[in-house]
């Protein structure tokens, strides 16, 4: 019982932290039809900016420093490529950021090195204890952080006048910018946020039980791909519970990987897709996703 409670209180942590991931693409998908792969590679940046000043510049600072190294990475990216792509099909705007991804990726894993980064993390490797079950204290604090990060980003796409200008633009782009919205603006905002969320969820893939940063992290990220695909990929809400859903059910194939062993080593590693690929053949536009309507 203390085993299952420990796989689900860390699926549930680590799936919080997809759903930031899976959050920044379903924003990006759904202000501008960009659905970006190159989100792995922001996160890199921003936990590597955090990892390279956080000795001199304290936490804190430094985290701030890799969220805004992301955000205006995410930033360049739109205003360099994206604006003037805008035209382009969908898949020419997905290829573009396939290659931001390699040209980022590359550059970032030729400065690490093969060496593992240390992200100073004020937490370290400490442990909460449930009973007899101990959790690690940066997936706890991940879960907190992504909780409340979460929420508010939720209130304010419901509450505000952003929240109703970036519905407004996913719905129509065009009779939005005829209501006075500022669509531009709008997805400009909407590549900053998930530079930031991409790098949060970055610097917590990068502390315990992980020994630190190294260039799988970004490829570990695309493991949110798949939370945003069977979510929804024009849900919010989706993207919160198709984080939750992929954790759990990747943490529930390791601790069972023994009993799984017949479906091979690493099993875990692609219970994502599998889970994915389940919910489509049932639901092909995800679970929140929005059905298209068809004129008879």
């Amino acid at each position: 019982m203390s085993q299952l409670l420990s796989m689900l209180l860390t699926g549930l942590s680590t799936g919080a932290v997809y759903a930031l991931v899976a959050l920044g693409l379903v924003l990006l998908y759904k202000a501008s039809g960009v659905l970006n792969f190159a989100h792995g590679s922001l996160l890199l940046l921003g936990a590597y900016v955090t990892a390279l000043t956080w000795e001199t510049l304290g936490f804190a600072v430094a985290a701030a420093l890799g969220l805004s190294a992301a955000a205006a990475a995410g930033l360049v990216v739109q205003r360099l490529l994206a604006d003037r792509m805008r035209d382009a099909a969908p898949v020419d705007l997905a290829i573009m950021t396939i290659g931001v991804d390699i040209l980022l990726a590359t550059e970032l894993n030729r400065r690490m090195g093969p060496d593992i980064v240390v992200l100073g993390h004020p937490w370290g490797g400490s442990a909460v204890r449930f009973g007899d079950v101990a959790v690690p204290a940066n997936r706890i604090v991940a879960l907190g952080v992504a909780a409340v990060v979460i929420t508010l980003f939720l209130l304010a796409f419901r509450m505000t006048g952003w929240g109703a200008a970036m519905r407004a633009t996913a719905e129509d782009p065009e009779a939005a910018a005829l209501t006075g919205v500022r669509v531009r603006r709008v997805v400009t905002a909407s590549w900053l946020l998930a530079g930031a969320l991409a790098a949060i969820a970055g610097i917590f893939l990068a502390g315990s039980p992980t020994p630190g940063l190294s260039p799988t992290v970004g490829v570990i990220a695309l493991r949110a791909l798949p939370a945003a695909i069977l979510g929804g990929l024009d849900s919010t809400t989706g993207a919160l519970a198709g984080g939750l859903i992929v954790g759990v059910a990747e943490s529930l194939a390791a601790g069972y990987q023994d009993e799984l062993s017949v479906l091979g080593r690493g099993f875990d590693q692609v219970v994502p897709y599998i889970v994915m690929i389940g919910v489509l053949l049932v639901r092909p536009t995800g679970l929140f996703g929005t059905r298209a309507a068809n004129r008879v």
